[in-house]
Formats: C-alpha cells, structure tokens, sequence
C-alpha cells in the first residue's frame, strides 16, 4: 500500500486531501503540530509525526518511506513581517526538500504554490510563460514566489520529482477562516466591490483541487512542470460574493463599487499607517485585498487540461451550493 505525506493535514486543503487519499486505499501520513485537533486523522488511522516545517528530525521520519509528498502546510494571511513567512514557507520547505534528497521510494511531491505569484495587475488568460515577478507587496505572495524558485531549484539541481499548483481562491466545506469572515463582513454591509464588480475572480472548489493534487501525483513525465489551476469557468466577483450571501441569507453588498483610482491609494495610506502604529491586524483595506477584490484575474488552465487532462470534475454552482451548506449546516 502506498504512503502519501501530507504536510497541512489539519487545514482546509489538507483535510479534504487526507480523506480522499483515505478513500483512494492510501496510508496518510500526516506532519502534525503539538496540539492540532487530529480527530479526523485518527478516523483515518494516519500515521502521525509530531513536528512542524522548522524541525529537520521530524521531516525526515516524515519523508522515510512515503511514495508520494503534498506539500499544503504554508502561513498565509497578508500582514505581518517577511520573514515570519519566510521561516515556514520558505527555510521550512527547503528542510522537506532536504529531506526528500535522494529517496529510493519518493515518486512524486507536489508543492502547492498559488495564483497569487503573478503580478498585481489585470488578467486576461494569462498562462505559465508569463513569469512572477521577484517583488511582491505582502509576506505571502513574496514568499509563495521564493518557494516556488526554490522547489523548481531543487528539481533541477537534486532531481527531486517535483511539480508545482498553482490554485486560485479555493473555496468549499470546512473553510473556517476565509467565508465565515465575508459572511460576518456582508452581514454587517462592510463588503463593497472594488473597480467592477464584473472581474474574474479565480476561483477552485477545494474538490476540484483535490482532483487536480491525484492527477500530478499520478501523471508521468510531468516532473518539474507548473500548472495554473481554477474551477475552469469565468466566475466574476459578483457571482461569487452575490451567490454566498444570497445563500446564507444576508444583505447583497452595493452595487456601485468603489473606483480603483479611489482605492489604491486609500488601501496604501490605509497600510502605511497601520505600519506606524505597528498594528497587529492588518487595516481593512490593504494593497493585497485591493489586488484579490479589485483586479480582473482570469488565468488560463490550457496547460493542466492538456498535460494533467484536468478537468473539473464540479461546476462552480455544484461547489459554491456545497460551501454554502455545510456553512448553514454549522449553524
């Protein structure tokens, strides 16, 4: 029987990942910190190591055996230091990798990356040829860049049998970071379009992603390869935002959105004061929401359809009905 580690097994991906791989005849194997909540792994009798991205032993117990390594386990958020993301996204991956350095049983790892690596500006099916910029405005996008060079580094320098995702806005059951946080924000009318309320918003249902994790994980001749990955369809930021609150029953936001010019420049005062007060929370309006709520980003998912033969098994309504019902069914 086959192993596959999962770094981020208690999260959001990660979890979806492990049930499916539970389901697929898999042994999970799962990196888990002091005190995470493993109930659901225990359910999958995973094997557990005790550990997180910045202790070398545990990673190399963790890689010792295992066929196949996901890489889900990142810090994310769009506040804070560089180099608080950089300890786990960056320094912390590099640990894994050395711990994947020749392994006579690993046949793939694959590193989840994000859509986020592109510049912030209006996308238009932009595909993988377009290179990230080496700058980034936030701790997470910049060091979801660094691990990307530095996973590809190790492809080609070590021949770790690596591929790299790229998913968009991933969405669906058990996000409890991400939509109960916009569904309080509609609920109290603090959600307003930016630019136009008609831009693409990039959307993955988590299933989706999941679909996409076996195919490159199963694929051959795909090593050191990078795909964008989305739910396939044009979904604007209106439909999204419009199809959460009309599910769970709360006030659609205005429809005049507030124009860019507007915007950019109150999201950087907005920044640059919380920087000298050294807030701990981010301001409600930041250069990184302005980028994720106000900037067309439609990019194009050619290659994984062609290469992966990636194709999304649900359609955004099937996913965002899915979302908003385990939302409800929380109560």
């Amino acid at each position: 029987m086959a192993t596959c580690l999962i770094t981020g097994a208690t999260g959001f991906v990660g979890g979806h990942l492990a049930e499916a791989c539970g389901s697929r005849g898999l042994t999970v194997r799962a990196l888990v910190r002091a005190g995470s909540n493993v109930a659901h792994l225990d359910k999958l009798r995973a094997e557990l190591i005790r550990g997180d991205m910045t202790d070398a032993a545990a990673l190399r117990q963790a890689v010792d055996g295992a066929d196949y390594v996901v890489h889900c386990a990142a810090k994310v958020g769009d506040w804070g230091p560089v180099e608080d993301y950089r300890a786990v996204n960056v320094e912390g991956l590099r640990s894994l990798l050395d711990a994947c350095k020749g392994s006579p049983t690993l046949k793939r790892f694959v590193h989840l990356s994000s859509l986020g690596v592109y510049e912030a500006r209006h996308h238009y099916q932009t595909d993988e040829t377009v290179p990230p910029p080496a700058q980034h405005m936030d701790g997470y996008t910049q060091t979801k860049v660094e691990s990307e060079n530095l996973a590809l580094e190790y492809f080609r320098r070590d021949r770790v049998p690596l591929v790299v995702l790229r998913p968009g806005f991933i969405y669906g059951p058990g996000d409890r970071t991400v939509l109960p946080k916009l569904i309080d924000n509609l609920k109290n009318r603090r959600v307003r379009f930016l630019g136009s309320r008609k831009y693409a918003m990039n959307t993955i249902y988590v299933h989706n992603l999941v679909h996409a994790i076996f195919l490159a994980l199963e694929k051959p001749g795909i090593d050191g390869e990078v795909f964008n990955l989305t739910d396939g369809e044009f979904v604007s930021k209106e439909r999204f935002i419009d199809g959460v609150a009309d599910g769970v029953g709360v006030p659609r936001p205005a429809r005049w959105p507030i124009p860019l010019f507007i915007a950019r420049p109150l999201a950087k005062w907005m920044e640059s004061s919380a920087r000298r007060k050294k807030a701990p929370d981010p301001p409600r309006l930041t250069m990184a929401r302005l980028k994720f709520l106000g900037l067309n980003l439609d990019f194009s998912i050619e290659k994984a359809r062609k290469m992966l033969d990636y194709r999304p098994p649900y359609t955004f309504d099937q996913g965002l009905a899915a979302t908003v019902a385990w939302y409800k069914q929380q109560g």
